[in-house]
């Protein structure tokens, strides 16, 4: 375990020479501030567990900056005064300074003070962590150094070094975008377009619209031209996501393009050629999504040249407590703060199956950050398996909860049961697909 790191910041000479020879001291990493700069400003800039501060020109300005860090509620702060009265020294010590000791030391004092605060830092490193960066690998996108993350970088580089059609499948929340955005940011097309669409999401009087474009006049709103996404993305790779949701007698269409490269604009009497990379990924299991006639063979063989599969978060190992740590390093670089996280939280998250993958454990972290003060502890991780039980544990829905909730707490514990599958949990519910799109996408904005 790394020391305990103690920072100094010392206006008077002999009295820092006093303090580094104090055999205490020697227990700690040392971080060491010259007089010329502001110690509160360094001391947010070095992240630290015990501060010696010589507080003789401890000023407003000081405090004003000391009142707008976290340095109070993170770190063990002594000042050191000639004695002179001070008011802003003062405001200090009920605002949480720990210890304001008066000239002269008592160093044996020093030596028992450092030996009880060495012991109490080193227990609190024992029970949480301070987060400040990512120990994960990262290829383009992708961030993760479990093995079976480096072979899909190798599989991606493959991918990217060919002009082959990808077919990506994963489970919902593993990354798919990620993926096909990597091969194509490591392709030869990375300085042209790379254009997203959702299948499962598109109005199915739209598709074609969408897919290809409208002239003015096609149909009743087509009030001008629109470009459809495989002339937004000409040069570059069209992700075509959750392909299987897309109707049957569309994806007769998209497999022309294909074979073709020809497409023509809905109203249109000219013929385009696409210049795209199509990628497309897919939740479900191809052969199953064929043999149930909602996948045409013929398609799957045409975009799946080189197939990839995304493994689920389960599988990545110590990826999952490092993807935690990852998540909250940037949310600390967002919010300019310096939230820990117990080993309690840790234990917890690495125990837990995390069916909703990466996204999952992101919107977990996201929420304990916001429900949390200094510390993510394992009470503020709510995850998917104890809202579930808690739904259990009910015949009927209590009285009092808004109706919204009832429908979100309805819509997630379908699509779950289904084990994302949204064509299925659409129907179950008796909705359309683009609606259950819509309504998720609502759901993970209000997150």
């Amino acid at each position: 375990m790394a020391k305990p790191s103690l920072f100094i910041y010392i206006l008077d000479d002999e009295l820092k020479k006093q303090l580094l020879s104090n055999e205490a001291i020697t227990q700690f990493q040392l971080i060491e501030v010259d007089k010329e700069h502001c110690w509160v400003t360094a001391l947010q800039n070095n992240p630290t567990d015990i501060a010696f501060v010589q507080a003789d020109d401890f000023g407003e300005a000081e405090y004003d900056l000391l009142l707008e860090s976290s340095l109070l509620t993170r770190v063990e702060i002594i000042l050191i005064s000639s004695g002179q009265p001070n008011e802003f020294v003062d405001k200090a010590m009920y605002r949480g300074i720990s210890y304001h000791l008066r000239l002269p030391l008592d160093w044996m004092n020093i030596k028992d003070l450092m030996n009880e605060l060495f012991v109490e830092v080193s227990h609190h490193h024992e029970k949480r962590q301070q987060v400040f960066s990512s120990d994960l690998d990262q290829f383009g996108l992708l961030v993760g150094s479990s093995p079976v993350m480096r072979r899909l970088y190798r599989v991606i580089r493959k991918a990217a070094d060919s002009k082959t059609n990808v077919f990506i499948v994963g489970e919902s929340g593993s990354g798919k975008e990620l993926v096909a955005n990597t091969i194509h940011l490591a392709s030869s097309r990375c300085d042209q377009p790379f254009i997203a669409v959702n299948c499962g999401a598109l109005s199915p009087e739209l598709i074609e619209s969408e897919l290809f474009g409208h002239v003015k006049g096609s149909f009743t709103g087509a009030n001008k031209d629109r470009a459809g996404v495989f002339e937004q993305a000409e040069g570059g790779t069209l992700f075509l996501d959750e392909i299987t949701e897309m109707p049957l007698e569309h994806q007769v269409k998209l497999l022309r393009v294909l074979e073709s490269s020809e497409y023509r604009p809905v109203g249109s009497e000219r013929l385009k050629m696409a210049n795209v990379r199509v990628i497309a990924a897919t939740n479900r299991e191809a052969s199953k999504a064929i043999q149930n006639q909602l996948f045409r063979e013929d398609l799957y063989f045409r975009l799946a040249h080189f197939p990839i599969r995304v493994p689920p978060l389960r599988e990545r190992q110590n990826d999952i407590v490092g993807l935690a740590k990852h998540f909250l390093a940037y949310r600390n670089v967002e919010e300019e703060a310096a939230k820990e996280i117990s080993v309690n939280a840790l234990e917890k998250i690495s125990q837990y199956s995390w069916p909703g993958n990466v996204r999952e454990l992101k919107h977990a972290i996201e929420r304990a950050y916001l429900l949390s003060d200094d510390v993510i502890d394992a009470e503020h991780l709510i995850l998917e398996n104890e809202l579930s039980q808690t739904q259990s544990n009910h015949k009927t829905v209590p009285g009092g909860i808004p109706l919204d909730e009832v429908e979100r707490r309805a819509i997630i514990k379908t699509l779950k049961a289904n084990n994302g599958n949204k064509s299925e949990t659409a129907q179950q519910l008796g909705i359309s697909v683009k609606t259950l799109y819509n309504k998720l996408e609502k759901y993970e904005k209000a997150e």
